[in-house]
């Protein structure tokens, strides 16, 4: 299996040397750091849904996408002298093993909380220029996923609630300044509001050890169904959706929620 993997990566490497060298694809040629960036969000997010899909090949599939882009980003850095795919390899594996100094040397951990501990500080240790607790989470992040991270951070330093039901009351009292914003506010206020309103429940998800992103699209895909079962039934009785009254979507709303 490792022969057939150095072996099988080895022609990788070489492929995507072709593809951006003489002669290579007109495409890949012109691509740059900054303009493969969107791609890498998308391959990210369709390697997801291939998760989510259950299907082992089109998992294998988004997963050789997914590192194509690690591929090209190195290709790219190599023809201007910056690294190649080597010294980035080289870097995760040295990364992997100074994490992991209970695999790799004597430190002695009791379980999963260990692990984690040692990671944030052995990373604290190799960012020692970063000034503030909330530092290294990326603007770019889904904001959700970067609303958890940053509380994450925010509660390793004590400033946390004391318990869930404590996140409960707040999510209380911003639902009701979120409505007396919608009553006599302005839209800016609204906005606001919304902001503190979902930073709470982000906060609640993570108490719980719920990734409140996985939670969001979860729920999307319900709406989606349940949804589709509205669309189905106005098909089936040749009628326009739009015709339909709120009360029969949520019928059928219903009977989808209950089938699902």
């Amino acid at each position: 299996m490792q022969d057939k993997a150095r072996d099988e990566f080895g022609k990788l490497v070489e492929t995507v040397s072709k593809l951006r060298g003489p002669g290579g694809c007109p495409w890949d040629r012109e691509q740059t750091h900054e303009s493969l960036k969107r791609y890498t969000i998308e391959e990210t997010y369709e390697v997801i849904d291939a998760i989510d899909s259950g299907s082992p090949d089109k998992l294998r599939d988004e997963l050789g996408d997914f590192m194509l882009q690690a591929l090209m980003y190195a290709e790219i850095a190599d023809e201007s002298g910056m690294f190649d795919i080597g010294d980035v390899c080289q870097t995760l594996r040295e990364k992997l093993v100074r994490r992991h100094p209970h695999v790799f040397s004597d430190v002695e951990v009791s379980g999963v909380q260990d692990v984690l501990d040692n990671w944030e500080q052995i990373k604290k240790s190799e960012y020692e220029h970063r000034v503030s607790a909330l530092d290294g989470v990326p603007k770019s992040l889904p904001a959700l996923m970067r609303a958890e991270k940053i509380s994450k951070k925010a509660a390793k330093t004590g400033f946390d609630w004391p318990d869930v039901h404590s996140i409960i009351g707040k999510l209380k009292e911003e639902t009701q300044e979120l409505e007396e914003a919608i009553d006599s506010g302005t839209d800016a206020q609204i906005k606001d509001e919304i902001g503190d309103l979902l930073f709470t429940i982000v906060n609640i998800a993570r108490y719980r050890q719920i990734d409140p992103e996985e939670a969001l699209r979860d729920m999307l895909a319900k709406f989606v169904y349940r949804f589709g079962k509205i669309e189905d039934n106005a098909a089936e009785t040749g009628r326009d959706i739009n015709d339909m009254t709120l009360e029969e979507m949520d019928r059928i709303w219903d009977a989808a929620k209950h089938n699902q």
